[in-house]
């Protein structure tokens, strides 16, 4: 999914200097972006409070909307470099388009990850005959420096595996949890799981200790470590943790998403990640050149133009504000 805001914001991410190396409760909250023609989402990260947790970089919630009568989501092709990208529903249909080729429509709880490597292109859409309701996340992961230049690919996971206690069930997205691995590809130490809780459900979900996390709230209400969660909003963990307190108070979807902290630094500027300001402004010549990225076929509409760069250098502003 593309970062769509016209006024791009370039931000330096990673890096271990601001990471919380012990357990803690830090809600963030939400801002509201426009996307596409009808879909509003709320933006997670990049946050002014937290710009990343272990190799997530970037996360959007949005709905549940209801799109019987709009075209839904509409996601003209776009760029990515230097990422992966994941798409995650729980309601609705999305149709994906890439440069490599791929066509796939993606479904509640199967995974669409796409890997941007050196350079991709994509779109988004609803299909023309949908489902009444969309609701789901949009997430990127950062590659490090040894991937970044990889081939893009895209992989589609209809089935993932799945960990239960009672009144939990837990789909791997990527990684592990309790031994149990997803069949994404992916780079970094990383682990991201949709979690479905039962009303009355009151579990302890065993982590790394050496990964900081996070939990999205999708839908329902629960407190994670005592701490009331909404849906659309995400509650910032830290580092230190071997399990996880959860109790539902009503029937619950959340996303646990955590790694090990990301050493790199990163310049993030609209749906780029590079290293440098070079590499910035090479990918957006590139895109607005059509070369690079290739081309997106099949789409019903022109690519997405790139928004200017800022005047002034792009500045580090570090993990966190």
């Amino acid at each position: 999914m593309s970062n769509l805001d016209r006024q791009a914001t370039p931000a330096l991410c990673g890096g271990r200097g601001f990471v919380v190396a012990e357990p803690v409760r830090e809600l963030l909250s939400p801002r509201s972006v426009r996307l596409g023609e009808s879909t509003e989402v709320r933006r997670l990260l990049p946050n002014l409070g937290r710009r990343m947790v272990g190799a997530w970089c970037f996360v959007d919630h949005y709905g549940p909307d209801d799109i019987a009568d709009e075209p839904g989501m509409q996601v003209p092709p776009h760029p990515h470099m230097g990422l992966q990208t994941v798409s995650w529903l729980h309601e609705g249909e999305v149709l994906h388009r890439d440069s490599t080729g791929s066509l796939q429509t993606i479904h509640p709880r199967e995974l669409g990850l796409m890997t941007s490597g050196r350079a991709i292109s994509h779109s988004e859409e609803s299909p023309r005959s949908h489902a009444r309701l969309l609701h789901g996340a949009q997430l990127w992961v950062a590659l490090p420096d040894t991937h970044r230049h990889t081939d893009p690919r895209f992989e589609y996971h209809a089935e993932l595996p799945e960990v239960t206690a009672p009144g939990l069930t837990a789909t791997l997205i990527l990684g592990e949890v309790d031994g149990t691995r997803s069949p994404g590809t992916t780079y970094t130490p990383i682990v991201g799981a949709d979690l479905t809780l039962a009303e009355g459900a009151d579990v302890r979900l065993p982590l790394e200790p050496d990964f900081e996390y996070a939990v999205l709230s999708m839908s329902g209400e629960a407190h994670v470590d005592g701490v009331p969660l909404l849906p659309g909003s995400m509650l910032y963990l830290g580092c230190g943790r071997r399990d996880l307190p959860l109790r539902a108070t009503s029937d619950t979807g959340l996303m646990l998403l955590g790694g090990e902290p990301f050493e790199e630094e990163l310049l993030m500027w609209w749906n780029f990640i590079g290293r440098t300001q070079e590499d910035i402004t090479q990918a957006r010549s590139d895109w607005m050149n059509s070369s690079r990225f290739g081309e997106v076929k099949g789409y019903d509409g022109a690519p997405l133009p790139a928004p200017d760069l800022p005047p002034v250098p792009l500045k580090p502003r570090g993990r966190t504000r």
